[in-house]
């Protein structure tokens, strides 16, 4: 029974430190953290800053930066998506 339940578990290990090994090794040190898709410090900045240039051009009349904003919002907001990596993994290319 136990080398039923042994072979997916190694494979969802594997699987796991190769899509985000800083959580693996958090994780079998006993410390853990955040998986990937759960941290989103940096994306929450890129969010403001786009937000903030926005209201800049909105307040100035000025179309450039209102079309920055919006624009930075939108990749702000595409990253985001939990999904996002393993997406971009399974369109390459296999050789």
């Amino acid at each position: 029974m136990t080398a039923l339940n042994e072979d997916p578990l190694s494979r969802l290990a594997e699987r796991t430190r190769h899509e985000d090994p800083r959580f693996a090794r958090a994780l079998a040190a006993g410390r853990p953290r955040r998986p990937r898709e759960y941290r989103h410090g940096v994306t929450w900045l890129l969010l403001a800053a786009a937000l903030a240039l926005f209201g800049t051009g909105v307040a100035l009349g000025d179309g450039l930066l209102i079309a920055t904003g919006l624009v930075g919002a939108g990749a702000a907001a595409h990253r985001f998506d939990p999904d996002r990596p393993r997406r971009r993994a399974s369109r390459r290319p296999s050789h």
